[in-house]
């Protein structure tokens, strides 16, 4: 069976800045798929992001774009081996300059944290409990 990739392609202000903020966080680019247009940042196996100048974005899509400050066009979100890397990725993402839209969920099975990146568009972080671990 194939293995579907999945790239959420997102339109950012500037290019050296937002690249900045994702290694600040400890994510890497895959330089073959990297210019000064869009960057395709590696978020996990078969996980990518596609930062795309907001002119370059614009020529993916007649529509207007959305500035993800004032409005949610999307909700990013990834799962987290566990709760302390969850904080160490939102911690991370407010040094670098990033804002919380709302704090820590925290619903026993799950627990879940959110950021705004300098673009505005949200990513939140979750650990979820496998049944095992619950059970106990």
């Amino acid at each position: 069976m194939h293995h579907a990739q999945i790239f959420v392609n997102l339109p950012i202000a500037d290019m050296a800045r937002s690249q900045a903020f994702f290694k600040a966080l400890g994510y890497h680019f895959n330089p073959q798929f990297t210019n000064d247009q869009g960057a395709c940042l590696v978020v996990g196996d078969n996980l990518f992001v596609m930062l795309l100048v907001r002119d370059f974005y614009q020529t993916f899509t007649s529509k207007a774009i959305a500035d993800a400050h004032t409005t949610s066009e999307v909700l990013v979100c990834l799962s987290c081996p566990s709760r302390d890397a969850v904080d160490t990725l939102v911690d991370r993402a407010v040094a670098a300059g990033a804002a919380t839209p709302r704090p820590a969920q925290d619903l026993g099975f799950m627990y879940s944290r959110s950021f705004d990146d300098l673009d505005g568009h949200t990513w939140e972080f979750v650990h979820m409990v496998d049944a095992s671990q619950a059970l106990g």
